[in-house]
């Protein structure tokens, strides 16, 4: 029997009720409006993508490779692509990691989803940082687990609480960001990887570290792996979004064997493979080009303009708003005074031309209310200037 139109009754899946609203459609869309300068998303700087560098990769492809560049491939990806990324983890973090121990992704964030595919069951607990990405809360609520959330000091996650929840929750993983996290911008300490890596290495719960932001440090020195640590508990994933052009939509994850063995056979489901010519575009680009100075550019120029935006808090805000320091990355948060709201914050700011992230989809119960994160990657240091006055007068007027 036909339904009328419109009125059909769709049997979506039960996790489809439980989800937590997602903020982002609502942000692409206030971010795409003309005039509007927008501090909340997390791109990065598309006027320092190499253009005429990936086309020529391109084409090299073509003339190299033909049709084969065209072609299914093995799950597990480009091997020329999993030697590159082999030869970096030891050229920056001098770690010794096999080509066999990586799998190549659509974007880290597909490692986000698998990995919850592959080690959670529903009401599994999963710990995260207070305030977390949004991106992993989002990915790995379709499975269904419990979340707890711990909170940062100065120099990390509370050791305490993390020990206090290995010992009562039994979590199947701690997903973290040691290295300019998003939202926050805070990078854990030397001292404190270590300690997280000899409480986690006391029971068998795994870490998820994530390394989006890890080779943006404007200092341009990179900071030591949790994972080395812990080789055998520690999954972590990489990306080369932010430092040459998330449109190829390359990540990774390196993992220990049995893990890495469930993750292809969860990718084979879900794709077969990622992108083969944009793998293959990706390599020719990385032996062509000096990547390491290429990042090295990117990272000072988000500093400058990192500098830039905190130095315009400070003159243009109230002392009650407080401020996170980023040594590197993309973001910084800030925190509000009681009486103000992340969501008037943001709704006046549209009115206002300016666009800002409210902390709500960061945090899993209700502390995003006085936060809000702010973007200065995508921004030129001209619309930082122009954006950071605007947010004043919406402070000025709550």
């Amino acid at each position: 029997m036909a339904h009328p139109e419109g009125t059909h009754t769709y049997r979506f899946a039960s996790c489809m009720n439980t989800l937590p609203p997602s903020f982002l459609d609502e942000l692409f869309r206030v971010s795409a409006v003309p005039d509007i300068i927008s501090f909340a998303g997390g791109l990065p700087d598309a006027s320092l993508f190499d253009v005429e560098g990936i086309k020529k990769a391109m084409e090299s492809v073509f003339d190299d490779y033909g049709s084969i560049a065209l072609q299914y491939t093995t799950t597990d990806g480009y091997r020329p692509l999993r030697e590159i990324i082999s030869r970096r983890y030891y050229s920056r973090l001098g770690l010794h990691v096999n080509p066999d121990e990586i799998q190549i992704l659509n974007g880290s964030q597909q490692a986000l989803d698998l990995t919850a595919k592959i080690l959670t069951n529903p009401n599994d607990k999963i710990l995260i940082e207070r305030p977390g990405y949004l991106g992993a809360i989002e990915a790995f609520s379709f499975y269904r687990p419990s979340f707890s959330s711990i909170n940062p000091d100065t120099e990390g996650p509370d050791p305490a609480e993390l020990k206090k929840y290995i010992q009562s929750d039994n979590p199947v993983f701690f997903y973290g960001i040691p290295n300019s996290q998003n939202p926050s911008g805070l990078t854990w300490s030397d001292k404190r990887r270590k300690e997280v890596a000899d409480i986690l290495s006391e029971s068998d719960c795994l870490l998820y570290e994530d390394d989006a932001f890890g080779e943006l440090f404007f200092d341009g020195k990179a900071r030591e792996p949790v994972m080395k640590y812990l080789p055998d508990q520690g999954l972590m994933s990489g990306s080369f979004s932010k430092i040459i052009a998330p449109g190829l939509r390359i990540g990774w994850i390196r993992a220990p064997p049995q893990v890495l063995c469930a993750f292809n056979r969860a990718k084979q489901a879900a794709d077969l493979h990622s992108n083969l010519f944009s793998q293959m575009v990706m390599t020719q680009y990385l032996e062509k080009n000096d990547i390491e100075q290429r990042t090295r550019m990117i990272a000072a120029k988000y500093g400058e303009r990192c500098r830039l935006m905190i130095d315009l808090i400070e003159d243009l805000l109230s002392d009650s708003i407080h401020h996170t320091i980023p040594s590197g990355g993309m973001f910084l948060m800030l925190t509000l005074p009681g009486s103000m709201h992340s969501m008037n914050v943001f709704e006046h700011g549209i009115k206002e031309g300016v666009a800002v992230m409210p902390g709500i989809p960061f945090y899993i119960d209700d502390g995003g209310n006085s936060t809000i994160r702010l973007n200065f990657s995508a921004s030129s240091e001209t619309q930082i200037q122009i954006g950071m006055e605007r947010l004043a007068r919406v402070f000025h007027r709550l």
